[in-house]
């Protein structure tokens, strides 16, 4: 299904499980789309309402031209939980999951609109992901080159030097995500992480909030996720041996520590 939003763009979403399951976001990383939850829709969706969605510029969903802004991919999630019927009156919450952008769209949902949140998980991400600079940069060459030119050096932030080897069919799915990826809307989004700066804002998450780290992800460092648990008042932290897109390289351990932190007093 497509979910419009106020400024007239098309989302792509997909709801899994039981009408009167517990919902829960999934939200995507940069580069990827929806399909990257597969794995938690497939263990989940037999308990809860699992609701996915293509970010703006990626997936099935709209691609416009322009710099986006975090308060905008914030304002789409809403849109989807709203056509969702989340957060209407007697509708209840939303448990929001989010990797790497989806984790910094998470945050600005538990910040912005608390209302919605039920328990949070941010997964590979950070309050302030990257520089300014490096972000630009990587806008600028996908604007001139596309996304080939950035396709190897984003597989090797993805995934581990093992898993890689391993599982080369997987990382080949992954790679074929993003360079279907319109380039404007990846640009689009890498102008909302060079915008974004959540720093003094995790103190003002209330949420019931887990941290999933990799210990090999150079993208957001492990050490990035213990200072964004350690803002979080009453935060969990797991730390999993991959780089950038644990719930892939590890989708037992990771679905796993999602669901005891959903079941969790």
């Amino acid at each position: 299904m497509f979910v419009q939003t106020d400024d007239g763009i098309r989302l792509n979403v997909a709801i899994d499980g039981p009408e009167n399951g517990e919902p829960i976001l999934f939200v995507n990383s940069l580069g990827c789309d929806l399909s990257m939850w597969d794995a938690q829709a497939g263990a989940l969706a037999g308990r809860f309402r699992i609701i996915r969605f293509d970010a703006r510029g990626h997936g099935a969903s709209d691609a416009p031209d322009g710099d986006y802004t975090l308060d905008r991919l914030g304002r789409d999630a809403l849109a989807v939980l709203d056509a969702a019927g989340v957060g209407k009156e007697g509708a209840g919450r939303a448990h929001i999951c989010g990797l790497s952008l989806g984790g910094v769209t998470a945050q600005w949902l538990a910040i912005h609109a608390p209302a919605h949140v039920n328990r949070l998980i941010l997964a590979n991400t950070a309050a302030r992901v990257g520089t300014a600079e490096s972000w630009q940069a990587r806008l600028d060459t996908v604007k001139s080159q596309g996304m080939t030119a950035i396709a190897d050096a984003v597989m090797g932030r993805f995934f581990c030097d093992a898993f890689r080897a391993a599982h080369p069919a997987i990382v080949e799915t992954f790679r074929h995500i993003l360079l279907r990826t319109a380039p404007q809307g990846y640009a689009g989004c890498c102008a909302a992480l060079r915008d974004a700066d959540l720093s003094h804002a995790p103190g003002k998450i209330t949420a019931p909030t887990l941290v999933i780290g990799g210990r090999l992800d150079a993208s957001t460092p492990p050490a990035q996720a213990e200072a964004l648990a350690n803002g979080i008042k009453g935060a969990r932290l797991t730390l999993l041996d991959t780089a950038h897109l644990s719930n892939i390289e590890q989708t037992a351990a990771f679905t796993a520590a999602v669901i005891k932190h959903l079941e969790t007093a």
